[in-house]
C-alpha cells in the first residue's frame, strides 16, 4: 500500500515514499483470524465451551469485514481454518505414530483449511447483499457438503454442529439436523460482528443495527424455545442395555496385529459382567452390545455362542466378518442365545487409509505399512441397518459413520427405536478423538429423538438420552461395562422427515446468494466505469 505525500516545495529533492511490505492492518487481521480459529477449536469437546463457537465466527466476520478482494479474504479464511484443524486433528499423530511423521496430519489439515479459505473468498461476494451475515453463514456451512464428499470419500470431522453437543443451539438439530445448527451458530457470530461494527460506526441504534441484533438473538431464542419440545420419555417401553468395553493396548496403528487381544479382553469383561448379573450386582440386560471389531468371525464360534447363551439375551457383536472370497467387512451381527449369528449390518462409510487405501499406488510409495498383500475392506450396501432384536428395532451406525448424516437418518426412517454406535477408538491414544466422536452421537440423539448407546473398545463408551445428555460413561483405556435403561421412541423428528432436503435447500440458497453477489458486483463495477467515463468526458 503506497503512502501519498504532498507536492514538495520548489527546489526540494523528491524522495518517493517506499511502500510498506507488511502493513500493520494486514498483520492484525491475520493474527485475529488465527486467534479466532483457535478459539473455534476450543469450543469442541472435551471442553463444554459451546458458546465460544459463535464468538469465534464473530472474530472471523470482523476480519473479513470490508474485504473486497477474493484472494485476500481467502487467505484470512485459510488462516482461520488452519488454526482450527491443526489442533483438532492432532489425534492423527497418535494413530499413525512416528513412522509417518507429521505429514499426513499437516496435509489433511491444509486440505480442509482450503475449504475455509474458499468460504472466506465467497463471503466477499455476499457481504453486500441485504442480510449479509445470513448469506455469509449459508456460504460457510454450505461448504461442509462437498467436504463430506472430498477428499477420499469425504471427511466431515469438525463440522460446526459438532461443537454443540449441549447449549442453546442443540435443539435446532431436531428441526434441521446438523446443517441448521451450523447455520444458526455461524449466523449468530456473523450477526454479532455486524452489530458491533454498526454500533461502532454510528454509536446509535439504527435500522441496520436492529437487523443485526435480530440476526444475533433469533437463533438463540429459537433454540431455547425448542428445548421443551425435545422428548425423552419412552413411547414403546424401555430396554435395559449393557455395553462391554474390553480395553486394548495403547499402541496406535500397531493395534492392527493385536486382534486376538481385543477378542480376549472383550470376552473377559463380558464374563465379569455376566458374573455381576448372576450375583445381582447389576440388572439383567435385555440386550448386550459389543464394540466395533471386538472379534473376527470366519465360521462357527462356540465361545461366543456359549457366552451369549449365558446371558440368555441377544447380543449385537461388532466383528470383522470374513466373506466367502476372503475379504473382510466391518460388521455388527445379531447373535441369538439359542440360534447363534443371524442378521448382519456392514459398515458403509469406511475410514480412508484405515479400512481401505485410496490412490493405493501412490500411497505405497510413502507408506511403510502397505504391501501387495494388504487387502481393503469391503463396504456394506446399507442392508440390515435397522434390525429386529430384543423385541425392538435397533438402528446401527459404526464409528466413523457418526460424522455423516445419512446412516442415523436411514435407520430411524426404517423404524429404529434405539440407536447403537459400536466404535474402536483405541487407535487414537489418549487424544480428544473419542470425546469428539461422542459429541457427534449426542447431536444425533437430538437430531433423531432417540437414545444412543456408544460401545467403544477402549472408551469412551456412553449411554446418551434423547436430549443429548450423557447418563453414564466410561474412561479411556479401562476395562468396564455400562448397564442402563433406555427409552424406546417411535416419533419421527422434523429433521428426519425433511431428510437431506434441509442440507440441499441451504446449499441452493448459498449458491443463489453467491450468484446474486456476482451480479451485484458486476453492476457496481459497470456503474463505476460509466461514472468515470462521464467525468472524463466533462
Amino acid at each position: 500500500m503506497a503512502v501519498t505525500v504532498a507536492d514538495p516545495e520548489p527546489g526540494t529533492p523528491h524522495h518517493p515514499a517506499r511502500p510498506r511490505r507488511f502493513p500493520r492492518a494486514w498483520l492484525l487481521r491475520l493474527a485475529a483470524a488465527l486467534v479466532s480459529g483457535f478459539a473455534y477449536y476450543l469450543s469442541f469437546a472435551p471442553r463444554p465451551l459451546w458458546w465460544l463457537a459463535p464468538l469465534a465466527f464473530a472474530g472471523l466476520a470482523l476480519v473479513l469485514r470490508g474485504r473486497r478482494r477474493f484472494w485476500g479474504a481467502f487467505g484470512h479464511g485459510f488462516a482461520f481454518g488452519l488454526a482450527f484443524f491443526l489442533p483438532l486433528l492432532t489425534w492423527l499423530l497418535d494413530f499413525l505414530g512416528p513412522d509417518f511423521g507429521p505429514w499426513p496430519w499437516l496435509g489433511l489439515s491444509l486440505a480442509l483449511a482450503l475449504y475455509y479459505g474458499l468460504a472466506g473468498g465467497l463471503i466477499t461476494l455476499v457481504a453486500r447483499l441485504p442480510l449479509g451475515p445470513l448469506w455469509g453463514a449459508l456460504v460457510f456451512v454450505a461448504l461442509e457438503t462437498p467436504r463430506a464428499w472430498f477428499p477420499f470419500g469425504g471427511f466431515p470431522w469438525g463440522r460446526v454442529a459438532f461443537s454443540q453437543p449441549e447449549g442453546a443451539f442443540l435443539p435446532l438439530a431436531s428441526i434441521g439436523g446438523a446443517p441448521l445448527v451450523g447455520v444458526a451458530v455461524v449466523g449468530t457470530g456473523f450477526g454479532l460482528a455486524a452489530l458491533a461494527a454498526r454500533l461502532r460506526e454510528t454509536r446509535k441504534l439504527t435500522r441496520p443495527a436492529v437487523v443485526a441484533a435480530a440476526g444475533t438473538v433469533l437463533p438463540l431464542v429459537a433454540g431455547l424455545a425448542l428445548w421443551p419440545t425435545i422428548g425423552t420419555g419412552p413411547q414403546d417401553g424401555e430396554l435395559t442395555v449393557a455395553t462391554v468395553q474390553g480395553n486394548a493396548p495403547d499402541i496406535g496403528l500397531a493395534l492392527q496385529g493385536e486382534r486376538d487381544v481385543l477378542r480376549r479382553n472383550t470376552i473377559a469383561e463380558s464374563e465379569r459382567l455376566l458374573q455381576d448379573v448372576r450375583t445381582g450386582k447389576v440388572p439383567r440386560p435385555g440386550l448386550v452390545l459389543w464394540p466395533e471389531s471386538a472379534t473376527t468371525v470366519t465360521g462357527p464360534d462356540p465361545q461366543v455362542d456359549g457366552l451369549v447363551a449365558g446371558f440368555g439375551v441377544p447380543a449385537l457383536v461388532g466383528a470383522l466378518y470374513e466373506l466367502p472370497d476372503g475379504h473382510l467387512q466391518n460388521s455388527v451381527i445379531v447373535w441369538d442365545p439359542r440360534t447363534g449369528p443371524g442378521q448382519r449390518y456392514a459398515k458403509q462409510q469406511l475410514v480412508p487409509f484405515g479400512e481401505y487405501v485410496p490412490a493405493r499406488k501412490v500411497a505405497e510409495l510413502v507408506t511403510p505399512f502397505l504391501d501387495a498383500e494388504t487387502v481393503d475392506m469391503v463396504p456394506g450396501d446399507g442392508a440390515n441397518q435397522t434390525m429386529a432384536v430384543a423385541g425392538t428395532r435397533v438402528g446401527t451406525f459404526v464409528c466413523y459413520e457418526a460424522a455423516f448424516d445419512y446412516p442415523g437418518r436411514d435407520a430411524v426412517r426404517d423404524g429404529a427405536e434405539l440407536l447403537v454406535v459400536p466404535t474402536n477408538n483405541a487407535w487414537y491414544g489418549r487424544s480428544e478423538m473419542s470425546v469428539q466422536q461422542l459429541a457427534m452421537s449426542r447431536l444425533r440423539a437430538v437430531e433423531h429423538g432417540r437414545a444412543v448407546v456408544v460401545s467403544a473398545v477402549s472408551g469412551v463408551s456412553a449411554i446418551v438420552a434423547p436430549d443429548g445428555t450423557v447418563t453414564s460413561s466410561t474412561g479411556l483405556f479401562t476395562a468396564d461395562s455400562l448397564v442402563g435403561r433406555v427409552p424406546l421412541r417411535t416419533q419421527t423428528t422434523l429433521s428426519d422427515r425433511l431428510g437431506a432436503w434441509t442440507e440441499y435447500g441451504l446449499l441452493a440458497l448459498a449458491i443463489a446468494g453467491v450468484a446474486g453477489g456476482l451480479v451485484l458486483r458486476f453492476r457496481t463495477r459497470r456503474a463505476s466505469a460509466g461514472t468515470a467515463a462521464g467525468e472524463a468526458a466533462d
